[in-house]
């Protein structure tokens, strides 16, 4: 068995009540100054808990400005805020971008490297500030990864911080707070999570503890995102989603996502298209383009979303390329780039722009050239 090693917080809590029970945590905890990174639309459930430990004594400040998907630039104006607090604790209650700017802020806070110095894998050396992660969304999973993703605007390509630094103290995952997610950020972030699954499993680097972690997503989150997606209220499916959600972002660190992600990337940073919406368009043309090299692990995901009767492993991974696009349909998500208004003479450009994420690319089954790339694009078209 291959060497592997596993970061996670140094406390998880899962369940209803997690939001309550951070706020009674961290009241234990002696700190004195909490800057809060979060969404405006959340601000109702949380005030009550702000005055709280305010009557306890405990300066708050709260950040709202992180909309979606950041760049290097935004967060840093953020540091900037935090520092003039003083603050000696960060928590970040929000969907990914919101966790994302948390996990840099507070790594940032005591520490004298430049945002261009911690830029990859690795190149973090420490993190000095208590930091605690909250997710309103079930998606990216970063309340359990050591990875932050924010635009570079000087070049335009998104780009990582990816460290084990990054990884929160506390994680509290409460279903509850995703129940007022409307129905496409539902669908978007539960196939980002699906797809953090899917591409840990399908890996060059796959892992057998991984695996387990990423199979048992993907049932979870096959089975309940559409019943999440049409009745936001229904909490057992809610529950279920967050928690594959989580098994997707503990397959991050360790294994971490290919080329589904490297070709979703410039959609993002290029045309503004949400994360999860990106990766949901793409993922059916990679994972056709991977078949090949994996059929029988793709026969494996096939059986565990729930395709039954087929005679071979090639019918069953086919079968179940073909399932996941009709789930993606479902969740009334197009299936072709064409729809999202990107220009069919930009395909070259993003094209190039993906095989700069050669983080992710090496993780791929199969190797992918620029005109594999293209290729791919083409039929996404």
């Amino acid at each position: 068995m291959e060497l592997i090693k596993l970061n996670t917080p140094s406390q998880l809590v899962i369940g209803d009540g997690s939001l309550a029970q951070f706020f009674e945590d961290f009241a234990k905890k002696g700190y004195q100054r909490l800057f809060v990174l979060s969404i405006p639309v959340v601000r109702p459930l949380l005030q009550a808990y702000f005055d709280q430990l305010k009557q306890a004594g405990i300066l708050v400040q709260v950040n709202e400005q992180i909309a979606a998907e950041p760049s290097f630039a935004e967060v840093e104006g953020i540091l900037a805020e935090a520092r003039a607090f003083k603050t000696d604790a960060v928590a970040g209650i929000g969907g990914g971008s919101v966790l994302d700017a948390a996990k840099f802020i507070a790594a940032q806070l005591g520490n004298t490297q430049s945002t261009s110095e911690i830029i990859g894998i690795g190149n973090l050396k420490g993190r000095s500030t208590y930091l605690a992660c909250l997710p309103t969304t079930a998606g990216t999973g970063s309340e359990v990864s050591p990875n932050a993703i924010f635009l570079d605007t000087t070049d335009n390509e998104k780009k990582g911080v990816i460290s084990p630094f990054l990884m929160p103290d506390a994680a509290y995952i409460d279903p509850l707070l995703t129940v007022g997610v409307p129905p496409a950020v539902t669908a978007f972030t539960g196939i980002d999570a699906f797809t953090h699954c899917l591409e840990a499993f399908i890996n060059r680097f796959a892992h057998p503890v991984i695996d387990r972690f990423a199979l048992d997503g993907m049932q979870l989150i096959f089975k309940n995102l559409k019943k999440a997606y049409d009745q936001g209220d229904d909490l057992e499916a809610r529950a279920a989603v967050a928690l594959g959600s989580v098994y997707g972002g503990m397959c991050l660190g360790p294994v971490n996502t290919a080329a589904v992600h490297a070709l979703a990337y410039p959609l993002g940073s290029k045309y503004k298209i949400a994360h999860g919406l990106s990766n949901a368009v793409m993922l059916p043309y990679v994972l056709e383009y991977n078949l090949p090299a994996a059929t029988e692990r793709f026969a494996i995901i096939a059986k565990t979303i729930g395709v039954e009767a087929c005679s071979s492993d090639e019918e069953y991974a086919a079968k179940g390329i073909e399932a996941i696009k009709n789930w993606i349909v479902d969740l009334n998500i197009p299936l072709k780039l064409s729809a999202l208004e990107i220009p069919g003479t930009a395909l070259e450009d993003i094209a190039t722009s993906a095989l700069k994420v050669q983080r992710l690319l090496r993780n791929n089954v199969r190797e992918i050239s620029f005109d594999d790339a293209l290729e791919i694009y083409r039929k996404a078209y």
